[in-house]
């Protein structure tokens, strides 16, 4: 999302775009591709992070993001939660219900949003929490688009709470196509993101105006995507949806 927001911003914010998008998409990659358990990784990066903010970068992601940071005076809180949801993915594989994977959420999507607004100097409550929307869907969605591949990698993120309420095990996520009852769950989470679209939406008319076409963006992908699945039938095992 952030790849492709890059070119809606004006270009006096476009880089600080790239050096938060550059440490989002390096911490990303260090959970993802260390070939097993990325803690040590991940801790040995967080001390990094703190280097930054001390005034001390020492690894050229650090160096472009503590530009950044002194420039819009950006708090290290929304850096570190990031760090925190990666590290989470490390233990925790599965998730009881909707609580659980929305204190998740908190920490691995909704500081994105905060930090795109603080390149505005937008802080206030009410922003903050229609982004936090937006983002929440985002996470939502995209988890409901990878379920084969999350599954693959011994991730699930479907609530164990409404897997059982729809009479959906494990083992159905290992099919080659979705189980009706699979397909029902899945409709169910969709709409719950979508929820989540709606509650969001106005930020797309209140933002700063430098932000508006990027946070359009963002919102429109989410949308784009929930209907993607919804013309696949709510099935994401037989077909990954995706947009052109």
């Amino acid at each position: 999302g952030l790849t492709n927001a890059l070119g809606c911003v004006v270009a006096d914010l476009r880089q600080d775009f790239a050096n938060i998008y550059a440490y989002a998409r390096w911490s990303d990659d260090l959970a993802d591709e260390s070939g097993g358990d990325a803690t040590a990784v991940l801790t040995d990066w967080r001390q990094g992070l703190d280097r930054c903010f001390a005034g001390r970068p020492d690894h050229p992601v650090f160096v472009a993001l503590a530009r950044t940071v002194t420039r819009h005076r950006l708090a290290i809180e929304p850096f570190a939660d990031l760090l925190d949801a990666f590290l989470q993915d490390q233990w925790c594989h599965r998730y009881a219900d909707r609580g659980a994977l929305l204190a998740y959420c908190r920490r691995s999507a909704n500081p994105v949003g905060r930090l795109v607004l603080a390149l505005a100097d937008c802080r206030d409550t009410e922003r903050v929490a229609l982004s936090d929307a937006i983002c929440t869907g985002l996470q939502l969605i995209n988890f409901w688009q990878d379920i084969r591949r999350d599954r693959r990698a011994g991730r699930i993120y479907l609530p164990a709470a409404d897997m059982q309420r729809h009479g959906v095990d494990e083992t159905m996520l290992d099919a080659d196509r979705a189980d009706p009852r699979l397909a029902a769950l899945v409709r169910e989470e969709v709409a719950w993101a979508r929820s989540f679209f709606d509650r969001g939406g106005p930020l797309t008319r209140t933002a700063p105006r430098v932000l508006r076409p990027a946070i359009g963006l963002f919102l429109a992908g989410g949308r784009g995507i929930a209907a993607a699945i919804e013309r696949g039938r709510f099935d994401t095992l037989s077909r990954r949806p995706t947009l052109t």
